[in-house]
Protein backbone atom coordinates (compact mmCIF):
# COMPACT_ATOMS: atom_id res chain seq x y z
CA UNK A 1 0.00 0.00 0.00
CA UNK A 2 1.08 3.23 -0.46
CA UNK A 3 0.88 5.72 2.61
CA UNK A 4 1.21 9.35 3.36
CA UNK A 5 3.02 10.00 7.15
CA UNK A 6 2.32 13.69 8.42
CA UNK A 7 4.04 15.05 11.72
CA UNK A 8 4.97 18.79 12.38
CA UNK A 9 8.02 17.10 14.59
CA UNK A 10 10.77 15.80 12.15
CA UNK A 11 12.23 13.28 14.56
CA UNK A 12 8.80 11.79 14.98
CA UNK A 13 8.64 11.73 11.02
CA UNK A 14 11.56 10.41 10.21
CA UNK A 15 11.28 7.39 12.71
CA UNK A 16 7.36 6.83 11.45
CA UNK A 17 8.64 6.92 8.07
CA UNK A 18 11.13 4.46 8.84
CA UNK A 19 8.90 1.88 10.96
CA UNK A 20 6.51 1.58 7.88
CA UNK A 21 9.46 1.65 5.05
CA UNK A 22 10.09 -1.71 7.33
CA UNK A 23 6.85 -3.56 6.32
CA UNK A 24 6.73 -5.37 3.49
CA UNK A 25 2.79 -4.82 3.11
CA UNK A 26 4.02 -0.54 2.83
CA UNK A 27 5.62 0.10 -1.21
CA UNK A 28 6.33 3.18 -0.79
CA UNK A 29 6.16 6.27 2.13
CA UNK A 30 5.40 9.82 1.50
CA UNK A 31 5.83 12.11 4.30
CA UNK A 32 4.46 16.13 5.05
CA UNK A 33 5.36 18.16 7.98
CA UNK A 34 2.09 19.96 7.89
CA UNK A 35 -1.36 18.95 7.10
CA UNK A 36 -2.09 21.92 4.98
CA UNK A 37 1.03 20.45 3.18
CA UNK A 38 -0.66 16.88 2.95
CA UNK A 39 -3.88 18.12 2.07
CA UNK A 40 -2.08 19.73 -1.06
CA UNK A 41 -0.81 16.07 -1.67
CA UNK A 42 -3.86 14.24 -1.28
CA UNK A 43 -5.42 16.52 -3.94
CA UNK A 44 -2.80 15.61 -6.36
CA UNK A 45 -2.26 11.86 -5.51
CA UNK A 46 -3.79 8.99 -4.44
CA UNK A 47 -2.52 7.14 -0.73
CA UNK A 48 -4.32 4.03 0.58
CA UNK A 49 -3.87 5.16 4.03
CA UNK A 50 -2.50 8.39 6.62
CA UNK A 51 -0.66 8.64 9.13
CA UNK A 52 -1.32 11.45 11.17
CA UNK A 53 -0.33 13.47 13.94
CA UNK A 54 -3.50 15.27 16.05
CA UNK A 55 -1.81 18.08 17.19
CA UNK A 56 0.10 20.53 15.00
CA UNK A 57 0.73 24.43 14.60
CA UNK A 58 -2.35 25.47 11.73
CA UNK A 59 -4.68 23.06 10.71
CA UNK A 60 -4.99 19.89 13.52
CA UNK A 61 -5.04 16.54 12.46
CA UNK A 62 -9.07 16.34 13.11
CA UNK A 63 -9.18 19.31 11.29
CA UNK A 64 -8.30 17.90 8.34
CA UNK A 65 -9.55 14.42 8.98
CA UNK A 66 -13.11 16.25 9.07
CA UNK A 67 -11.71 17.94 5.20
CA UNK A 68 -11.23 14.04 3.72
CA UNK A 69 -14.51 13.28 5.01
CA UNK A 70 -15.95 15.00 2.07
CA UNK A 71 -13.31 13.56 -0.20
CA UNK A 72 -15.19 10.68 -2.58
CA UNK A 73 -13.06 8.27 -1.63
CA UNK A 74 -11.11 9.34 1.56
CA UNK A 75 -7.88 7.30 2.60
CA UNK A 76 -7.93 4.87 5.43
CA UNK A 77 -6.82 7.45 8.83
CA UNK A 78 -4.64 6.24 11.68
CA UNK A 79 -4.12 8.71 14.34
CA UNK A 80 -0.48 8.87 15.60
CA UNK A 81 -0.43 11.19 18.58
CA UNK A 82 1.00 11.72 22.72
CA UNK A 83 -2.35 12.38 23.34
CA UNK A 84 -5.12 9.69 23.89
CA UNK A 85 -7.97 12.11 24.95
CA UNK A 86 -9.27 12.84 21.41
CA UNK A 87 -9.95 9.43 20.77
CA UNK A 88 -13.30 9.29 20.82
CA UNK A 89 -13.38 12.38 18.14
CA UNK A 90 -10.70 10.63 16.26
CA UNK A 91 -13.36 7.52 16.05
CA UNK A 92 -16.04 9.86 15.12
CA UNK A 93 -14.47 10.69 11.86
CA UNK A 94 -14.00 7.03 11.41
CA UNK A 95 -10.31 6.25 12.07
CA UNK A 96 -8.57 2.61 11.55
CA UNK A 97 -6.45 3.11 14.50
CA UNK A 98 -5.33 5.69 17.60
CA UNK A 99 -1.84 4.99 18.24
CA UNK A 100 0.18 6.68 21.34
CA UNK A 101 3.50 7.79 21.00
CA UNK A 102 5.93 6.95 21.41
CA UNK A 103 5.44 3.86 19.22
CA UNK A 104 6.46 0.42 18.70
CA UNK A 105 6.82 -1.69 16.04
CA UNK A 106 4.76 -4.47 16.40
CA UNK A 107 1.65 -2.12 17.51
CA UNK A 108 2.46 -0.05 13.92
CA UNK A 109 2.39 -3.22 12.30
CA UNK A 110 -1.20 -4.02 13.80
CA UNK A 111 -2.22 -0.62 12.96
CA UNK A 112 -1.24 -1.67 9.00
CA UNK A 113 -2.64 -4.73 9.46
CA UNK A 114 -6.64 -2.65 10.50
CA UNK A 115 -5.62 -0.67 7.41
CA UNK A 116 -5.24 -3.36 4.77
CA UNK A 117 -7.78 -5.90 6.61
CA UNK A 118 -11.23 -4.29 4.19
CA UNK A 119 -13.40 -3.16 6.83
CA UNK A 120 -11.60 -0.12 7.10
CA UNK A 121 -14.04 2.82 6.43
CA UNK A 122 -17.59 1.28 8.18
CA UNK A 123 -20.80 2.30 7.47
CA UNK A 124 -21.83 4.89 10.21
CA UNK A 125 -24.04 2.25 12.00
CA UNK A 126 -21.27 -0.04 12.42
CA UNK A 127 -20.16 -1.17 15.90
CA UNK A 128 -17.68 1.53 16.51
CA UNK A 129 -14.53 0.93 18.18
CA UNK A 130 -13.54 2.97 21.22
CA UNK A 131 -9.90 2.94 22.01
CA UNK A 132 -8.94 3.04 25.60
CA UNK A 133 -5.49 2.83 27.67
CA UNK A 134 -4.93 0.05 29.69
CA UNK A 135 -1.22 -0.01 31.71
CA UNK A 136 0.09 1.95 28.61
CA UNK A 137 -1.47 -0.77 26.02
CA UNK A 138 -4.41 0.66 23.60
CA UNK A 139 -7.20 -1.73 23.43
CA UNK A 140 -10.46 -1.56 21.32
CA UNK A 141 -14.42 -1.35 23.67
CA UNK A 142 -17.13 -2.21 21.11
CA UNK A 143 -19.68 -0.11 21.70
CA UNK A 144 -22.19 -2.61 21.98
CA UNK A 145 -20.34 -3.62 24.90
CA UNK A 146 -21.52 -0.56 26.86
CA UNK A 147 -24.39 -1.03 29.59
CA UNK A 148 -24.26 3.09 30.64
CA UNK A 149 -21.82 5.95 30.15
CA UNK A 150 -21.16 8.43 33.18
CA UNK A 151 -20.46 12.11 33.27
CA UNK A 152 -16.83 12.86 34.91
CA UNK A 153 -16.05 16.33 34.48
CA UNK A 154 -14.58 16.73 31.29
CA UNK A 155 -14.30 13.13 30.96
CA UNK A 156 -16.53 10.29 30.80
CA UNK A 157 -16.39 6.68 32.04
CA UNK A 158 -17.55 3.74 29.84
CA UNK A 159 -18.97 1.52 31.52
CA UNK A 160 -19.28 -2.92 30.27
CA UNK A 161 -21.06 -5.71 32.01
CA UNK A 162 -16.59 -6.52 33.64
CA UNK A 163 -15.23 -2.87 34.02
CA UNK A 164 -14.82 0.86 33.07
CA UNK A 165 -12.93 2.81 31.06
CA UNK A 166 -12.14 7.02 31.75
CA UNK A 167 -11.63 8.57 27.97
CA UNK A 168 -12.62 12.61 27.20
CA UNK A 169 -15.86 13.84 25.90
CA UNK A 170 -19.04 15.39 26.16
CA UNK A 171 -21.81 13.07 27.34
CA UNK A 172 -24.07 15.55 25.78
CA UNK A 173 -22.00 15.18 22.61
CA UNK A 174 -21.67 11.26 23.28
CA UNK A 175 -26.08 11.32 23.72
CA UNK A 176 -26.49 13.07 20.65
CA UNK A 177 -24.50 10.57 18.29
CA UNK A 178 -25.16 7.83 19.88
CA UNK A 179 -28.70 8.03 20.22
CA UNK A 180 -29.00 6.11 17.02
CA UNK A 181 -27.18 2.94 18.48
CA UNK A 182 -29.98 3.54 21.49
CA UNK A 183 -28.14 5.21 24.11
CA UNK A 184 -30.40 7.13 25.77
CA UNK A 185 -30.04 9.80 28.69
CA UNK A 186 -31.74 9.25 31.65
CA UNK A 187 -30.14 11.40 34.34
CA UNK A 188 -28.10 14.69 34.00
CA UNK A 189 -24.77 12.67 34.02
CA UNK A 190 -26.36 9.01 32.65
CA UNK A 191 -26.79 7.62 29.21
CA UNK A 192 -27.85 4.39 29.23
CA UNK A 193 -27.70 1.40 26.36
CA UNK A 194 -31.29 0.31 26.46
CA UNK A 195 -30.27 -2.75 24.66
CA UNK A 196 -28.81 -3.77 28.36
CA UNK A 197 -31.95 -2.86 30.83
CA UNK A 198 -32.41 -5.89 32.02
CA UNK A 199 -35.15 -4.31 34.37
CA UNK A 200 -37.05 -1.73 35.61
CA UNK A 201 -37.77 -0.70 38.89
CA UNK A 202 -40.61 1.76 40.74
CA UNK A 203 -40.47 2.50 44.42
CA UNK A 204 -41.84 5.15 45.67
CA UNK A 205 -42.74 7.14 42.54
CA UNK A 206 -38.86 6.36 42.06
CA UNK A 207 -37.88 4.99 39.07
CA UNK A 208 -34.42 3.00 38.21
CA UNK A 209 -33.12 0.41 36.01
CA UNK A 210 -30.82 -2.21 36.13
CA UNK A 211 -28.29 -3.51 33.58
CA UNK A 212 -25.48 -5.75 33.56
CA UNK A 213 -22.82 -5.27 36.15
CA UNK A 214 -19.71 -7.10 37.05
CA UNK A 215 -19.84 -10.86 38.51
CA UNK A 216 -22.50 -13.15 36.92
CA UNK A 217 -23.66 -14.90 33.63
CA UNK A 218 -23.75 -11.73 31.55
CA UNK A 219 -21.68 -9.20 33.84
CA UNK A 220 -23.69 -10.42 37.36
CA UNK A 221 -26.26 -9.46 39.59
CA UNK A 222 -26.65 -6.30 37.99
CA UNK A 223 -26.11 -2.42 39.00
CA UNK A 224 -29.24 -0.38 39.41
CA UNK A 225 -29.13 3.06 38.04
CA UNK A 226 -31.43 5.75 39.27
CA UNK A 227 -33.61 7.67 36.40
CA UNK A 228 -34.39 11.55 37.08
CA UNK A 229 -37.94 12.18 37.06
CA UNK A 230 -37.89 14.51 33.44
CA UNK A 231 -36.29 11.50 32.01
CA UNK A 232 -38.92 8.83 33.26
CA UNK A 233 -41.58 8.75 31.08
CA UNK A 234 -39.56 8.95 28.03
CA UNK A 235 -37.74 6.14 29.06
CA UNK A 236 -40.78 3.92 30.00
CA UNK A 237 -41.97 4.62 26.50
CA UNK A 238 -39.10 3.87 24.75
CA UNK A 239 -38.57 0.54 26.61
CA UNK A 240 -42.26 -0.21 26.19
CA UNK A 241 -41.88 0.22 22.25
CA UNK A 242 -39.10 -1.84 22.48
CA UNK A 243 -40.85 -4.88 23.58
CA UNK A 244 -43.48 -4.36 21.15
CA UNK A 245 -41.22 -4.18 18.48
Amino acid sequence: MRVLVVDDERPALDELAYLLQRDERVCEVLTCDSATDALRVLQEQEVDALFLDIQMPGLSGLELAQVLTRFRQPPAIVFVTAHEGHAVDAFDLQAVDYVLKPVRAERLAEAVRRVGGGDVRAPADHDLQIPVELGGVTRFVHRSELTHVEAHGDYVRLHTATGSHLVRAALSTLEEEWASAGFVRIHRSLLVALAHVHEVRMDAGRCSVVVSGPGGPDGGPGVELGVSRRHTRQLRDLLLRRGQS
